[in-house]
């Protein structure tokens, strides 16, 4: 029988070897792209070895979810880093800001809003990226690139808004590459740090092209208990 708590901690190091390989080999330093753990979905004791293992940096797609599993975490773990990879409802906002530190899922001009009112409310917010459809799929959120630049201002000059970054989640049936690419052009072009792209299946394509974050579930922790969306 397999131990779960060895083999999340075996992936882990694998992942993160693999990640600073393909750094390397584009000539970016150690830790140039960090490695965001996807626990949505899985057992508490898959997230609990990942943190025995000494990994820190988590990506939920809920709120509900993260609420359920990560106080009780943090109060063992206060170092803990939360991203939130899924889609934020503006009636999950409140909520959102006081859990997460980071929320990657800034998609349209009513949630800039919301988060914003939230922010004057707590003198506080997250660091947030905002999410762009690179590959233009209507059924996907996200800002599409030939809007970023006014969702950028709008961010900024109405909102009062610091964005951080972008993230992505390119179309499953083509390449990943040209759209990783793009990515980075953008926050390239628009002074943002940030670039959260890749996961289980191309993160060291992602990091090859520029990455910073990684988001990877399924290949730490195995197959999810039941179908998720987004991340």
């Amino acid at each position: 029988m397999t131990d779960p708590v060895n083999d999340v901690a075996a992936n882990l190091a694998e992942i993160k070897a693999r990640i600073n390989k393909a750094a390397a080999a584009a000539g970016r330093p150690p830790g140039a792209a960090r490695l965001i753990a996807v626990s949505k979905v899985q057992p508490v004791e898959k997230m609990d070895a990942a943190l025995a293992a000494g990994h820190r940096l988590f990506g939920e797609n809920r709120v509900q979810e993260a609420k359920a599993k990560f106080p009780a975490a943090r109060e063992r773990y206060p170092d803990i880093e939360l991203h939130l990879i899924g889609p934020l409802q503006t009636n999950k906002v409140k909520e959102a800001v006081a859990l997460f530190d980071v929320i990657q899922t800034l998609d349209r001009p009513r949630l800039a809003a919301a988060l914003a009112e939230e922010g004057r409310k707590r003198g506080r917010l997250p660091r947030l990226f905002v999410e762009v459809n690179v590959g233009a799929e209507p059924q996907k959120a996200g800002i599409p690139p030939s809007d970023l630049p006014a969702f950028l201002e709008e961010c900024r000059a109405v909102h009062g808004l610091s964005i951080d970054g972008l993230m992505c989640i390119p179309p499953a049936d083509q390449d990943p590459t040209p759209h990783f690419a793009l990515l980075c052009d953008l926050a390239k072009r628009h002074g943002l740090a940030e670039v959260s792209m890749g996961m289980s299946g191309d993160y060291e394509q992602a990091v090859a092209q520029g990455a910073t974050f990684v988001r990877v579930g399924t290949a730490i922790f195995g197959t999810r208990i039941k179908p998720a969306t987004h991340g």
